[in-house]
C-alpha cells in the first residue's frame, strides 16, 4: 500500500513541477524577448544611458558603490584564475 501511495504522490509532484515549469517559461528569456531587444536596441541603450545620468545626478554614492563592487568581483576573478593556473 505504501508503495502505491508513494508512486501516486510522485506522479502528482511530477505533474505539478511540469505545470510550474510551463508557467515559468512565460517569464524567462525566450525568442520573443530576444527579438524585442534586437529591434529596439537603440531605445534600450538610450534608456540605460538616461538612467545612468540620472543616478550620477541624484545618487553618486550608489554609482561609486556599484563600481567598487565590480572592481572587487574582477579582482576576485583574476585571483581565482591565477590560483587555477599556478
Amino acid at each position: 500500500m505504501t508503495d502505491n501511495k508513494l508512486k501516486e504522490e510522485n506522479e502528482k509532484l511530477k505533474k505539478r513541477i511540469y505545470e510550474l515549469e510551463e508557467r515559468l517559461k512565460v517569464y524567462t528569456n525566450n525568442n520573443s524577448h530576444k527579438k524585442y531587444y534586437e529591434k529596439n536596441n537603440d531605445i534600450i541603450k538610450e534608456k540605460a544611458r538616461n538612467y545612468m545620468n540620472k543616478i550620477k545626478e541624484t545618487n553618486p554614492d550608489k554609482l561609486k558603490e556599484w563600481r567598487h563592487n565590480a572592481y572587487m568581483k574582477r579582482k576576485a576573478k583574476l585571483q581565482n584564475e591565477n590560483i587555477i593556473n599556478n
